[in-house]
């Protein structure tokens, strides 16, 4: 039967089939297929391995874990910023079936131990520190009790520590039959990682993801931005979360090209290096870290001629970015993609050839073997042009929450569909557009207000760099308008000013009521910023202003 095509639903093409092999098949494949060719630079540790070598180093270390009796099934933890390790032990625990645990750099001991006790973590593959934080001395903190399968920590580097295996005791002789014989059981229906979410609203749920859902999301992306072997991929971008290791390192592995890290986590001026010095060819990051290479004064003193492609994802992208990433970067190829880790991560994306105004102002098209479609409060399919809640369905959709049979239930419909909380609306040739969060939106004396709306119109101001809009409670209104925002360097922002640059252009209730200049965001490590931080932190303020105590303390 053919789809009513004046409501918001589109399938995305099958004329590429889906990819039936596991990540380890893929390795070998990419081994034999450009054996000489480089795969991966690691620029901080000044490494370059070809795709031959990164194999036999992927084997050393799969054997390394079957010696320490890791099996099909078991949950080996990677607690580490961007590094050649962290590559390695993606692609070895995948090789013997094991389960990857991705954990955020930015942890902290009670979210380490919650993510090492939910998943059941049987191995630990930690940095020694990063940054400030002395990982080994925050997980020496946790009660061994509280982890009971936890058997063995392996800790990255030359220095011994008390109880901790060195990444070096890790490696062994290739057991190539043992290696075989387990690559040769395993499905790509078989789950394969567990990504826990970044906790822009809440505590962290786990991800549950298949070889089949992540390593054909890498190969659609891959394919929409014309990857081939002759491309090097910039991923500044933490290999933690999906837009590194699977929209990096996969979509290199199927592809042929190159992985370039600039640096353990990121840092403009190590980006532009890398894209100077490796002839980096596509460039990925969240709107954030394309507005930091941007607002460099230092910019046109780079070289980055080569770059052509490269993908903005994991928060709204202004269309004022946009324009100028593909004049001043030569990005002319650049993609917005949208989607969440949930669906591995994709599901929408432009293509390298759609009109400027598509590519800035909306989030693509559904990408190959995917649905998707737009609902109303009452789950049904809205007409085109309609805002409602964006859902998916397809291969990319997860096995479900780690151990949560409940909120999984809650994410994921009975007839699959995967609900995103996100705010969306399509049109007429597919594209959509992300207009906000349905727990974003705030409701001032009756009024619903979408912040993405607010956010899109402060960026036409001259002088603001980044803003973010959110509701804060109010006695009389139910909520009010509230904006942070970030001053363009060297300008001389003030509130009054951004106030008159929104009365009079936007309706008066759109107005915000409070206006912050701030320096920065509180962001999660993949980019995105925390309106739960902002608002917790503004409405304590706004109760001290009343002469009321923050919430929690006695009245």
């Amino acid at each position: 039967m053919t789809p009513d095509r004046t409501l918001s639903y589109r399938k995305g093409p099958t004329d590429g089939p889906l990819l039936n092999q596991t990540i380890g098949q893929a390795l070998r494949r990419a081994a034999l297929q450009w054996p000489d060719e480089l795969a991966l630079v690691s620029r901080h540790q000044r490494l370059r391995w070809t795709w031959r070598e990164l194999d036999r180093e992927v084997d050393r270390v799969a054997s390394g874990l079957l010696h320490l009796g890791i099996r099909k099934g078991d949950r080996v933890g990677i607690w580490a910023a961007n590094c050649a390790e962290w590559a390695v032990i993606q692609f070895a625990s995948a090789r013997i079936g094991a389960i990857l645990v991705t954990i955020n750099p930015a942890y902290r001991v009670s979210e380490v131990e919650y993510v090492l006790a939910k998943a059941g973590c049987s191995l630990l593959v930690t940095a020694a520190r990063f940054k400030t934080s002395d990982y080994i001395a925050m997980l020496r903190e946790i009660d061994p009790n509280a982890m009971p399968l936890l058997r063995i920590k392996v800790a990255l580097g030359e220095e011994v520590q008390e109880g901790v295996l060195r990444w070096d005791d890790l490696r062994a002789e290739p057991d190539v039959p043992a290696l075989t014989a387990l690559e040769a059981a395993l499905s790509p229906d078989d789950a394969i990682n567990v990504q826990f979410t970044s906790g822009t609203t809440g505590f962290p749920k786990g991800a549950t993801l298949t070889h089949r859902n992540i390593l054909n999301n890498a190969h659609f992306t891959g394919r929409t931005i014309n990857l081939t072997n002759a491309d090097r991929i910039c991923i500044p971008v933490p290999l933690y979360h999906c837009f590194g290791m699977v929209l990096g390192n996969l979509a290199a592995l199927t592809s042929g090209a190159a992985m370039v890290y600039p640096g353990e986590a990121y840092d403009p001026t190590l980006v532009l290096q890398a894209i100077e010095a490796e002839g980096c060819t596509a460039l990925y990051g969240v709107p954030t870290m394309f507005i930091a290479i941007l607002a460099r004064t230092d910019l046109d003193s780079y070289n980055v001629s080569t770059l052509r492609t490269g993908i903005m994802a994991g928060a709204p992208c202004p269309a004022t970015t946009m324009r100028q990433v593909m004049d001043q970067l030569n990005m002319r190829e650049i993609t917005i993609g949208y989607g969440m880790t949930e669906t591995s991560p994709l599901t929408t994306q432009t293509a390298t050839d759609d009109p400027l105004e598509e590519r800035a102002g909306t989030v693509g098209r559904v990408h190959p073997h995917a649905e998707a479609k737009i609902v109303g409060p009452d789950g049904k399919t809205l007409p085109i042009g309609e805002q409602g809640e964006y859902c998916s369905r397809g291969y990319a959709v997860m096995q479900g929450y780690w151990d949560e049979p409940e909120r999984t239930a809650e994410a994921i419909d009975a007839d699959g569909w995967m609900h995103s909380g996100d705010l969306a609306v399509m049109d007429e040739k597919g594209y959509i557009r992300i207009t906000g969060r349905i727990k974003d939106m705030v409701i001032r004396g009756g009024e619903n207000i979408y912040p993405r709306e607010i956010e899109e119109f402060l960026l036409t101001h001259p002088q603001i760099q980044d803003a973010q809009v959110f509701g804060v409670a109010d006695e009389k209104l139910g909520e009010e308008v509230c904006a942070w925002v970030i001053a363009k360097p060297g300008a001389e922002l003030s509130v009054d000013g951004v106030l008159a640059h929104c009365r009079g252009n936007i309706a008066h209730y759109k107005v915000p009521r409070h206006v912050r200049v701030v320096p920065r965001f509180p962001m999660t490590v993949t980019g995105k910023a925390q309106k739960f931080q902002m608002r917790k932190m503004m409405e304590t303020e706004l109760r001290i202003a009343r002469g009321s105590p923050p919430l929690g303390e006695p009245q």
